[in-house]
């Protein structure tokens, strides 16, 4: 079985390019899949269905286009991993494990120990808490194995 995992969360680092590289040198059966990570690309999504003078309502559409995305391979994926960043607020990944945990799609997520607090529903949830992309790469090594 080939697994597919779900990378969402903080578009600034390269923890998905990590845990990507760390997975095929292990040879683990996975695919990958990821919300559109290039922030301005992602701000413009709604752009094309018209210009917008209020910031409310360009992110309004931009958000619903996004979601189209974002639902679908969060619903085909097989586990999501929800990284959370220390840069921004990323209220976007807190939706994608809340929805994970709505639809019973197990999720790991990875953060720094110093936001547990903030994050102690959405880890409760969570079948796994990482603090790097190694440890997120071990969990899919076992998780996939015969």
């Amino acid at each position: 079985m080939t697994w597919n995992v779900y990378l969402s969360g903080e578009i600034h680092s390269d923890w998905r390019e990590q845990i990507i590289e760390g997975s095929n040198r292990l040879e683990l059966p996975l695919t990958f899949t990821s919300p559109v990570t290039d922030h301005e690309a992602s701000d413009a999504a709604g752009d094309m269905l018209g210009p917008q003078v209020d910031g409310y309502w360009r992110d309004h559409k931009s958000s619903k286009v996004n979601a189209i995305r974002t639902k679908t391979l969060l619903e085909k994926c097989d586990i999501a991993v929800v990284r959370f960043g220390d840069q921004y607020k990323q209220w976007n990944a807190a939706f994608d494990a809340g929805y994970c945990a709505a639809i019973g799609k197990p999720y790991i997520t990875l953060h720094a120990d110093d936001i547990v607090h903030p994050l102690k529903e959405v880890d409760a949830a969570a079948m796994a808490w990482a603090e790097t992309p190694a440890q997120v790469v071990e969990v899919l090594q076992y998780v996939t194995s015969a």
